[in-house]
């Protein structure tokens, strides 16, 4: 009996000795050639086509827009800066006015009244404050440096700094400051700053201060600055509020504009 029992343990073990004789099958070795293609892990599927990136949509507009100015500076164009003065000329021929001067900085009031009544923006206060002054920045050079380097003289004669128009510019990118911050909430908000913007750039025209070609680049070298201040910022400032209390005010006066920060401790 104990002999029957001694080789029924033996048949048992026989199986588990095989499979350990068995050889394994040797792994894979590790694919390092592709390791850094996909980091995100996405599928091809998942991934956006260049034209729906971040960059194309923040630029297409604007390039369209100052396309269309430099297509028609001077004569040129199927409606040339030329025709649209002759068309303004005849319907307001003595038409002056320096509400433009003021009115470039009517998004930027929009933009303190709408937060300070309690609608909540897109950025904090300091992330806000660092992508309009940035913005600013990109406009400001881009736009001096335009001016004096196609020099096209005003149609007034006055001077040779008319492309592109620095008022329209300035109302374009408070507009879309505007416009970013607030269209998570409303749309309308938006709405109501690019009518301010659009009205600035109608107002340089009816000025005899600016060609058509100036007010529709202008418009487009706003929206890319703003724009560009978006895309090259990530919120590094946002993560440990500043000491102390600050605000941020518009500044106009006759000839200029801008704004102010005021901080105490």
């Amino acid at each position: 009996m104990r002999h029957l029992r001694l080789l029924f343990l033996l048949a048992s073990l026989l199986p588990t000795a095989a499979q350990a004789q068995t050889p394994l099958a040797p792994a894979a070795p590790p694919d390092t050639v592709r390791k850094y293609e996909n980091p995100g892990g996405l599928s091809a599927a998942d991934k956006k086509p260049w034209y729906k990136g971040k960059l194309v949509r923040a630029t297409v507009v604007p390039a369209a827009l100052i396309g269309y100015g430099v297509s028609t500076i001077n004569g040129r164009g199927f409606y040339s800066s030329y025709d649209a003065r002759r068309d303004i000329q005849r319907h307001f021929p003595n038409f002056r006015t320096r509400v433009d001067d003021f009115l470039i900085i009517a998004p930027y009031l929009e933009l303190a009244a709408v937060e300070l009544s309690g609608v909540e923006t897109r950025n904090d206060r300091l992330n806000m404050l660092l992508v309009v002054l940035k913005s600013e920045a990109i406009f400001a050079a881009t736009t001096f440096t335009l001016k004096h380097t196609t020099k096209v003289l005003r149609p007034d004669g006055s001077t040779r700094n008319s492309f592109p128009s620095g008022h329209t510019a300035q109302a374009f990118l408070a507009a879309s400051i505007v416009h970013t911050e607030f269209r998570d909430k409303s749309q309308w908000y938006g709405v109501g700053a690019y009518t301010i913007a659009t009205s600035v750039a109608a107002l340089r025209m009816l000025n005899n201060r600016h060609w058509q070609s100036d007010v529709v680049a202008g418009a487009g070298v706003g929206i890319l600055s703003a724009h560009l201040g978006y895309l090259t910022h990530r919120n590094r400032w946002g993560r440990k509020p500043l000491p102390g209390r600050y605000s941020v005010a518009p500044l106009a006066y006759p000839g200029a504009a801008g704004l102010t920060v005021v901080w105490r401790p």
